[in-house]
């Protein structure tokens, strides 16, 4: 079960980052058609699929031990000249990664399993991935979500919050390592404090937060 990305047991419907990113793709393809995307992590594939079928070249960042269930994926779809895995995590970004730098990185989950100053350092290590212009897509959970029930650093400052979830919750989600949750603000912060220039942040109905930024 994922805890901050499309799939989150949260969210109904359509992600409003992925469908945002995907409209990106579709603009930029009218003046350029080489568009390259990166997606941390996207381990059934099915947001690099779409993108890769909008006509862009995509990477797909995840563990190294998930390499052989992606690539049959990628085989699956018939697009194995469209996707390419990158063995690696947030936590473990390279100093290079293939096909960068980027027109889109879309960050399906899991800056909310780091501190903030760590969230932040790596928020500022994609942006030195993308084109200047290039956007950056991000969900993670928030702090007036249900997640935040119980919370023990509900109180606490954005740059002190990290705790494990209650005990209640932690079991419904799946969800045993200490997160930071955050407010749309917060969200706003974290990415200004990188080096972007936030085009937009929003709270969905569930109280998860997402952002769209640019590098300038």
């Amino acid at each position: 079960m994922t805890i901050d990305g499309t799939t989150n047991p949260l969210e109904t419907g359509i992600d409003e980052i992925e469908r945002y990113a995907l409209e990106e793709c579709i603009k930029r393809q009218r003046v350029d058609r080489c568009i390259s995307a990166l997606i941390l992590p996207d381990n059934r594939c099915e947001m690099a699929i779409k993108f890769a079928r909008l006509g862009a070249q995509v990477v797909v960042a995840d563990r190294p031990e998930l390499r052989q269930d992606v690539e049959g994926r990628i085989l699956s779809a018939g697009l194995r000249d469209e996707i390419s895995f990158a063995p690696c995590s947030l936590v473990d970004l390279p100093a290079a990664t293939e096909g960068e730098p980027f027109d889109i990185i879309v960050i399906r989950r899991g800056l909310s399993t780091m501190p903030y100053d760590e969230a932040r350092r790596v928020v500022r290590q994609l942006l030195l991935k993308l084109k200047i212009g290039g956007k950056l897509y991000l969900s993670v959970l928030g702090l007036h979500s249900e997640l935040g029930d119980a919370y023990a650093h509900r109180e606490m400052s954005i740059d002190q919050r990290y705790a494990e979830l209650s005990p209640e919750l932690a079991g419904k989600y799946e969800i045993r390592q200490s997160v930071c949750l955050y407010s749309e603000r917060n969200l706003f912060m974290l990415l200004l404090e990188a080096g972007a220039s936030v085009l937009r942040t929003l709270t969905t109905t569930h109280g998860n937060v997402k952002g769209i930024a640019v590098r300038v």
